[in-house]
């Protein structure tokens, strides 16, 4: 074999582990060292227990979470219960599962670890022959255990039992205070259908009568409208809708008061298209509206205007609400805001929370009054996928509560228009 043949035969020899190398360092590269995948199956783990631990301590959340907990702790079993009764045993051991519940409630009473060894069952092939049994703490107080059923229990399986614990406790603190949230945001919806006036709908329903028989077509609609006015407002379901549907809400509150009052009054309204599917809390621009008859158009002489103004503004949709009545001087329009004094100034406060729950503390209402001059409030709906931001005050002789600048820079044209006559 001459040289140059010998140099090809060393080469394929060579090129065997080098390929075996370059295909073992980019493994190493996707999955990392032994404790970077560790940690990514942990983190993991954890990640897909999260959200069903958030909605709560149930059989079916315990179920679901003991499932990633074991993996995560990579014991014979986990198990986990509450204050009453074994919601979850996941692995094996399960003939334990009768002694699961002495075993915790014990650790309730306590509210401290316990460490079980040597649980005999009389069989030689259970796997389960300790265990490590650690309280559920929320507010202070045991609500449960979450506990690891092992072949053995060593210090470090004692440390991330309690660890897991502890974290599981986190997430049930964090569902109650969704829980809490969802309720206040329920209590809040039913103040405010519990404010819609009971004059209006008398009212509407005078006023639909005076046709029933001057005008069936025209009574008919009426009803249809107040139907839909009154399925909308006491609706059960979500804290959010659209604004098309709070548009719609507006239009029948609208539709009942021409019906009383004639033209004396005109409703403007003018939405970019884009806005109409964005999400808003329920029962948060119709009030706006109600508001700015009932009290900016009062007592007005001659005609009077309310204006709705939906429009994209970049990164956020802004939605104005304007009348040109009586208006008010800054301290009542602060006082309006922070729920002081009347009814209607809580429905102001209710909304303005609301709106901060579901958008972030920058984006509440944004009242400019002053008297004479009528009354604007600016609601700011942030896209999705935009920042949420704080957008400074710019003073041009008008006043203005919430540290919001009241005017609007319009990125897109209004491509619609309405206008209806309704006597305030």
């Amino acid at each position: 074999m001459d040289s140059t043949a010998t140099t090809i035969a060393v080469a394929g020899v060579l090129a065997i582990p080098v390929g075996a190398a370059v295909r073992a360092a980019r493994r190493h590269h996707v999955y990392g060292t032994p404790t970077e995948r560790a940690a990514y199956e942990a983190m993991h783990s954890v990640s897909l227990a999260a959200p069903v631990l958030r909605e709560g301590l149930s059989p079916e959340s315990a179920r679901k979470a003991a499932r990633h907990l074991r993996r995560l702790l990579g014991t014979e079993a986990v198990v986990i219960t509450d204050a009453d009764r074994l919601l979850a045993w996941d692995g094996g051991g399960e003939r334990h599962s009768d002694d699961a519940l002495i075993h915790a409630k014990n650790v309730i009473a306590t509210g401290r670890v316990k460490l079980l060894d040597w649980i005999d069952c009389g069989s030689e092939d259970c796997p389960v022959r300790d265990a490590v049994i650690a309280p559920l703490i929320v507010d202070g107080l045991p609500v449960g255990t979450f506990a690891a059923y092992n072949g053995t229990a060593s210090v470090a399986l004692t440390r991330a039992v309690c660890e897991v614990a502890r974290w599981v406790s986190s997430q049930l603190e964090l569902a109650q205070l969704d829980q809490s949230r969802t309720r206040a945001m329920e209590a809040e919806i039913r103040a405010l259908r519990a404010q819609i006036s009971p004059h209006f709908i008398y009212n509407s329903l005078t006023a639909i009568a005076s046709f029933v028989r001057t005008d069936p077509p025209r009574a008919r609609e009426l009803l249809l409208e107040f139907a839909d006015y009154t399925r909308y407002s006491f609706r059960r379901g979500g804290s959010m809708t659209t604004v098309a549907e709070e548009l719609r809400c507006i239009d029948c509150y609208f539709q009942l008061e021409q019906a009383r009052f004639g033209d004396q009054l005109q409703l403007v309204v003018q939405v970019a298209p884009e806005v109409l599917d964005a999400e808003v809390p329920f029962l948060c621009l119709q009030p706006l509206v109600e508001n700015a008859v009932r009290h900016g158009l009062r007592g007005k002489e001659g005609h009077g205007t309310v204006s709705v103004c939906a429009e994209d503004s970049g990164d956020q949709y802004t939605i104005t609400i304007s009348d040109d009545g009586a208006g008010m001087d800054p301290a009542a329009a602060r006082a309006a805001l922070s729920g002081e004094g009347t009814p209607d100034a809580h429905a102001l406060a209710n909304i303005q929370e609301r709106l901060r729950a579901a958008f972030g503390p920058d984006n509440g209402l944004d009242l400019r009054s002053s008297p004479d001059e009528g009354t604007t409030v600016t609601v700011r709906i942030p896209k999705r996928d935009a920042r949420r931001k704080s957008i400074g005050v710019t003073g041009n002789g008008s006043s203005s509560v919430n540290g919001n600048d009241g005017g609007s820079a319009p990125n897109g044209k209004a491509q619609e228009s309405a206008t209806q006559g309704v006597n305030a």
